[in-house]
């Protein structure tokens, strides 16, 4: 194509041009076209003109032939394209909807976007694309457990009762085991956090034994007296309910939560509490070790003081666990259960309806 056109420009025109150019709340682009072709009547060749304007020389010769052909006007306004894809139907959304609801084929256990797009003739884009509008996740799948203890609902009851409104006179106490702690010694040494980058830890490890970290936390104030032991047998528990027996004063009664693990209920247990008149056993549900809440206590210790721990030794750890346990009693929060048992009735109940 020609290197330099000579366009006329009117003096109507030109002055209309000029405006536009030293209009400041002009957009950039019609202040580029008028631009180049004010410099076009110059009689300047295309690359100036280019150069000038800030643009390509197949712009300045595409707004050049649109001012021949339209005038001024045509520089201010942009041509229609043509429609892009055609909109998605009806059909294919509710047939993409229903065939993600619907168990996939085969042995595969759930939908993938691209799956889903060989199955509906569509593109990966559009399945995504309906996927988030009816807010579908098929990748994505939650756990529930519904707990089948015909005497769900008193032992619900009682155990929130002694959360909400202990007793007076007494110690609330809800005990737990946190089993197989394992003693973990890394490879090599990790990094350190720094910006744009996290810590790193090796992914292989060395094991160094295990513990037992049996855990009593009152209510009342939120102090846990632990003990760590290599295993956790009724042997076991029987000594860490004689180190409880010692610890709590003379004349308060004992309300003891506990799960249904069994050494809680073997016969030399059984036979403990038999001899131990102020003691009161409350067990959880069957499948509702949630209510223990020194779980909340354990999950604390997990990730703040075990997951990322180094020990390279049972003894390492056991004293990485004690020294958790006095920083936590240092600083005391009586423990606080917000939900009451009808709340919680509540919610499973609608839990219930929503799997049936």
């Amino acid at each position: 194509m020609a290197q330099s056109v000579c366009l006329v420009v009117a003096a109507g025109h030109r002055a209309r041009l000029e405006a536009i150019v030293a209009d400041r709340n002009r957009s950039r682009k019609h202040v580029a076209r008028a631009r180049l072709v004010l410099l076009s009547a110059d009689r300047l060749d295309v690359a100036t003109v280019a150069r000038r304007a800030g643009v390509s020389r197949p712009a300045v010769w595409r707004w050049q032939r649109r001012y021949a052909e339209e005038g001024v006007d045509g520089l201010l306004r942009d041509k229609t394209r043509k429609p892009g894809k055609a909109p998605l139907g009806d059909d294919l959304v509710r047939r993409v909807v229903a065939l993600t609801c619907a168990a996939p084929p085969g042995e595969v256990t759930h939908w993938t976007g691209r799956a889903m797009a060989a199955a509906a003739g569509a593109s990966l884009r559009s399945v995504q694309r309906i996927w988030a509008a009816h807010k579908l996740q098929p990748h994505r799948v939650r756990t529930f457990k519904r707990s089948r203890d015909p005497d769900f609902l008193a032992k619900l009851a009682a155990i929130v009762g002694l959360y909400m409104a202990p007793p007076r006179h007494a110690v609330v106490l809800s005990l737990d085991e946190k089993s197989q702690i394992q003693a973990l010694d890394r490879t090599q040494p990790g990094l350190p956090i720094k910006p744009g980058k996290c810590g790193t830890m090796t992914h292989d490890y060395k094991r160094n034994g295990t513990t037992t970290l049996f855990a009593a936390l009152n209510v009342l104030d939120g102090a846990v007296l632990g003990r760590c032991m290599q295993r956790h047998r009724h042997q076991e528990f029987l000594r860490f309910l004689n180190t409880i027996e010692a610890a709590v004063p003379a004349g308060k009664l004992v309300h003891c939560i506990l799960d249904n693990y069994g050494t809680h209920k073997h016969p030399k247990v059984l036979a403990w509490l038999g001899r131990h008149p102020r003691w009161t056993f409350h067990f959880t549900p069957t499948s509702g070790s949630w209510l223990n809440a020194v779980e909340s206590f354990f999950s604390a210790l997990t990730r703040r003081r075990l997951r990322r721990g180094v020990f390279c030794s049972i003894v390492e750890l056991q004293a990485a666990i004690h020294r958790y346990i006095d920083q936590h009693n240092d600083d005391l929060a009586p423990f606080v259960w917000t939900k009451t048992a009808d709340q919680i009735t509540a919610k499973i109940n609608r839990l219930n309806t929503s799997v049936q």
